[in-house]
């Protein structure tokens, strides 16, 4: 198999950590342990033995992240590093060349290069921004046929910040048991919503749904690496044999971290400070986009720490971000990353001083260009 370059991951890791101001993150600020636990708690954890611990993450562990998904059990669970290894786990395990996956676009592209580069027939359907990142339903039951294995989606979206509706839920259901074709829905950043009630979980509305979730984004806990799959029992002990291949297990300290984490009291203190932070700042970029005009468009995100921004500029979203690092060392990621040109993913989780003052630094170079 010859797998396609992550272009998304690898000009994050080329250059998040190098700039002043790193505005490309979809999460949110991330937590400090000292900031998340006691001193008891902390002592507790040095005297972990640092092994292996069960490999498809810790009994009490799985009991507890299963609580989060009425009907499951522990059985239905297994733990990974990262939802990106829960979203590479499920399509290794359940496609193969030659398979149909039908998949909701824009996207976090991992799944897109990921299933290509195995030979699966990807066929996309689209989320319009006419219709306020809602997708295009009638496109989707197209591209639905007999042959398809897979509908994968992403809820809340990455990078529109969107939410299906009940309603789309059901229908998606509904086109997914007309053909018997899996669900996979990645449902990272579940509990980063601006207002109102936590996204539905595609689990539980159809005996074929599998679903993951994680630390990274909505928790604001992404050096964990901490995520995990929800399924079947059969098919989450399948997936465990197939992990068995890659990373083994997780770090046995992320886990008693997230242990503590997902706990109802701190689970909920900790959403609660996320959420908190994210309304105030969605608040400063529609401010700062107000005093441009007709430069920006955007659908308000309902969730997560991003905002998918059309930008009204003849210069190519690539180009535009490589000047906004290299001349004003401000990292936005282009929309060239999710195949859509003339957009901008700016991240917003980060603290509401650090935030503005990149875009500050961004307000420069528009500047400039204008007046070029």
């Amino acid at each position: 198999m010859k797998i396609e370059t992550f272009e998304l991951e690898r000009i994050q890791s080329l250059y998040e950590n190098l700039v002043e101001y790193n505005l490309t993150e979809s999460g949110l600020h991330p937590f400090t342990l000292r900031e998340l636990l006691g001193h008891r708690e902390i002592e507790e954890l040095l005297d972990i033995p640092l092994g292996y611990g069960q490999t498809n993450g810790d009994p009490g562990l799985r009991e507890t992240i299963s609580a989060l998904y009425p009907g499951t059990s522990s059985d239905n669970i297994l733990v990974t590093n990262g939802s990106a290894e829960a979203n590479f786990i499920t399509i290794w395990s359940l496609l193969d060349k030659g398979d149909e996956l039908v998949l909701m676009l824009p996207n976090y592209m991992q799944i897109w290069g990921l299933a290509r580069s195995m030979g699966v027939d990807v066929k996309p359907f689209h989320l319009k921004e006419e219709l306020n990142w809602a997708p295009h339903m009638e496109e989707l039951k197209r591209q639905v046929t007999p042959k398809t294995k897979m509908i994968a989606l992403c809820n809340p979206n990455n990078p529109t910040g969107a939410t299906l509706t009940q309603k789309e839920m059901e229908e998606i259901v509904e086109l997914a048991q007309s053909v018997d074709a899996w669900i996979y829905c990645d449902e990272i950043y579940r509990g980063a919503e601006l207002e109102g009630d936590e996204t539905p979980s595609f689990h539980g509305m159809y005996h074929k749904v599998i679903v993951d979730g994680g630390l990274s984004k909505a928790y604001g806990l992404p050096g964990l690496r901490m995520g995990w799959l929800v399924g079947p029992s059969d098919i989450i002990d399948n997936a465990w044999s197939y992990n068995d291949y890659i990373t083994i297990s997780t770090g046995i300290l992320s886990q008693a971290v997230a242990q503590k984490i997902l706990e109802p009291a701190m689970r909920a203190r900790v959403l609660k400070r996320n959420r908190a932070m994210l309304r105030e700042n969605i608040a400063a970029v529609k401010e700062w986009m107000a005093g441009h005009g007709d430069l920006f468009h955007m659908v308000p995100p309902r969730a997560g720490g991003m905002a998918f921004v059309r930008y009204n500029l003849d210069i190519n979203s690539r180009k535009l971000a490589d000047r906004l690092r290299i001349e004003k060392n401000v990292f936005i990621m282009d929309g060239d990353c999710f195949g859509m040109d003339r957009y901008l993913r700016i991240g917003f989780g980060a603290k509401k001083e650090y935030l503005l003052q990149g875009l500050q630094r961004v307000d420069q170079l528009l500047r400039e260009i204008l007046h070029s």
